[in-house]
């Protein structure tokens, strides 16, 4: 999932280098997104991945 988040960003600074303001938009929209999800899940598997002894 982090790997389709960084995808994301490249496309979003190569579309806003270009110019196509829109795409970049949508693109660093996505990323953001993803970035958050994977917090998330990353977080969540770091407090239920423990083994209690």
């Amino acid at each position: 999932m982090l790997h389709w988040t960084l995808v994301f960003l490249v496309v979003a600074i190569i579309a806003a280098v270009l110019g196509f303001t829109g795409i970049a938009g949508a693109a660093a929209g996505v990323a953001k997104i993803l970035f958050v999800v994977f917090l998330v899940v990353w977080i969540l598997s770091l407090i239920f991945g423990r083994k209690s002894v």
